[in-house]
């Protein structure tokens, strides 16, 4: 049902992204989009691991120098069924960790110092557990692709809202969709983009709960571990990019009250609930 959800949500955004294009300029701008679509999601195929480790100062680490750290993400990939991943660990006191990759073969998992440091050992591997389960559903590149095309409909809504003011859009059926229609698109593309990948990030990290904490054995790992992580990244937040925010395991943006409705990640207290309830059930 997830992979079904996700299949369907990631087709409406690219509708809307073609949508998008059509409202600036009719056929052609269709076919712009739908172009730029296609090259955009090319690059996050074949780059986003790369830019985001590099975004972040993400450094490699081998089993010589991070031997437990190392041994306990070889003991999860073993027991997940994947390859073993490469290891970084990013420069940050912030304590949050991601996974990314284009695919199993090809995946990485980063973690901060500063969750090394706050975490025992059944929490750290209940957070590796859920960021390789990530890795085996490939849901890295499934967001990496959300949120490229969301991008991609966001900057097209701010060309549709200059054309419209500056007289780009006059009512010409074969070119574009009016002033009026240009104007609409720039308002709800980039309104209904963002809450479509927010339900894409938010199931998948839920699915991603789940398949972590079958993989760690003890879903009172993970839920553990998230009580800390949430409470230390309002104590300590971290300079996030926006565009990458939904890869970590808890949201490093600050920010509650209205902000918290449109975040990519679930509610936390929710999360929490759904593995102590699958703990409870698995004890029954």
């Amino acid at each position: 049902m997830n992979a079904l959800r996700t299949t369907f949500l990631m087709a409406l955004l690219t509708v809307l992204l073609v949508l998008a294009g059509g409202a600036i300029g009719g056929k052609s701008g269709m076919t712009f989009a739908l172009v730029m679509a296609g090259v955009m999601n090319f690059v996050s195929y074949w780059f986003s691991d790369k830019i985001v480790l590099a975004m972040y100062g993400a450094k490699p680490v081998t089993e010589a120098e991070q031997p437990e750290f190392y041994g306990l993400v070889r003991q999860l990939a073993v027991q997940a069924g994947i390859p073993m991943p490469k290891v970084y660990i990013i420069p940050s006191e912030t304590p949050n960790a991601f996974a990314t990759g284009r695919n199993p073969e090809h995946a990485a998992v980063a973690a901060t110092s500063g969750i090394l440091r706050i975490l025992n050992r059944d929490e750290l591997m209940g957070v590796m557990a859920h960021e390789l389960s990530h890795v085996k559903h490939r849901d890295i590149l499934i967001s990496s692709i959300a949120a490229t095309i969301a991008g991609a409909i966001t900057y097209l809504a701010h060309m549709a809202q200059w054309a419209a003011i500056f007289g780009g859009g006059r009512d010409r059926d074969e070119e574009g969709g009016g002033a009026f229609g240009m104007l609409v698109m720039a308002i709800v593309a980039p309104l209904a983009a963002m809450l479509i990948q927010m339900a894409i990030s938010r199931s998948r990290e839920y699915a991603a709960d789940k398949g972590g904490a079958q993989v760690s054995g003890n879903p009172l790992y993970l839920a553990s571990a998230l009580r800390k992580l949430e409470m230390a990244n309002r104590q300590i937040p971290m300079g996030a990019n926006p565009a990458s925010a939904h890869m970590f395991i808890v949201n490093p943006l600050t920010g509650g009250g209205l902000m918290s409705l449109f975040s990519t990640h679930p509610p936390m207290e929710e999360r929490v609930r759904r593995l102590e309830e699958m703990a409870y059930s698995r004890r029954g």
